[in-house]
């Protein structure tokens, strides 16, 4: 009876690790893109990494993108990496370049996590933010979904999808990804936050779609060197490269509240960054207000 009870403890104990070693190879991966929900390309994409490991907990941050803005990859890894635990594989595909020479690479961060994606500026600001840990080139000859090399033109279903499951699910190591790169990325030029002689300058990186308000990249620790209180009026201008655009004055505000309906008002937005708005209108259509690289900001008393 004791052996008996031996053996069936050695066999529980045995599915017990194995079950989780397994889930323990299972991790966390996250798609983002430019291609819709109108048809299957997401969906296909999804099928290769449940192809790789059924474990895997596939998420999304957005496949509204618009169509091949690099900068809208770039800020929307920035605006949500953060919350993800290190480990996560991050895939990203806006290619305007697909089947040309830009090359196909994965970077890991210093904080651990690893993004997937054609290097042509989308991973501008997560470089900046997180730091470059180490880049490698996706090695296709290996990495690569079986039976398309001949397809030249869905690389984040045939390359980066599977690449980056792999990746997450434990059946590649970051090593055999490909060979590694001097740790540099393509990056996109645009307004460093800063404050030089009393004036805020920034970028306008994104903007909030739902309402039109207009988040810069002033970080509260930039902007509170101009010691801003709740009512004090500042004067706003916005530039499309060298054109003026906008130029008015605002207050300062906690919250949208504290002005009345129609007015301007500046604020700290949801990533604790300088932010304008109209309170209760759409900023950006009433002022002709858009987004980028290309667009800057200055701010002051």
């Amino acid at each position: 009876m004791k052996k008996l009870f031996k053996k069936i403890s050695l066999i529980v104990a045995s599915i017990f690790i194995f079950s989780m070693s397994a889930f323990s190879a299972s991790e966390i991966l996250v798609f983002q893109s430019d291609f819709g929900l109108k048809d299957g390309a997401v969906s296909a994409m999804k099928g290769v990494a449940t192809g790789i490991d059924k474990n895997l907990k596939i998420y999304d941050i957005t496949h509204e993108i618009p169509a091949y803005s690099i900068w809208d990859a770039s800020f929307r890894l920035y605006q949500t990496a953060e919350y993800w635990p290190a480990g996560t594989v991050f895939v990203s595909i806006v290619d305007p370049g697909v089947g040309t020479e830009r090359l196909s690479v994965v970077l890991k961060t210093k904080n651990g996590q690893y993004f997937v994606t054609p290097d042509n500026g989308t991973l501008t600001l997560i470089a900046e933010k997180f730091g470059i840990e180490e880049v490698r080139q996706i090695d296709e000859a290996v990495n690569r979904r079986q039976n398309s090399e001949k397809s030249y033109t869905f690389h984040g279903r045939d390359v980066y999808a599977y690449t980056g499951a792999k990746l997450a699910a434990g059946e590649i190591t970051f090593e055999q990804v490909g060979k590694k790169l001097p740790s540099k990325v393509v990056m996109i030029d645009y307004q460093k936050a800063k404050l030089e002689k009393n004036v805020l300058h920034g970028n306008i990186p994104i903007l909030d779609v739902q309402y039109g308000n207009i988040w810069t990249n002033i970080d509260r620790a930039t902007a509170s060197k101009l010691n801003i209180k709740k009512g004090d009026i500042f004067t706003v201008e916005v530039y499309e490269k060298d054109k003026l655009i906008f130029k008015d004055k605002m207050p300062f505000a906690n919250s949208f509240g504290d002005v009345a309906e129609g007015k301007n008002m500046l604020y700290y937005n949801s990533l604790d960054s300088l932010s304008f708005a109209v309170n209760m209108g759409d900023f950006a259509s009433k002022y002709k207000i858009g987004y980028g690289g290309d667009w800057s900001v200055k701010i002051y008393k």
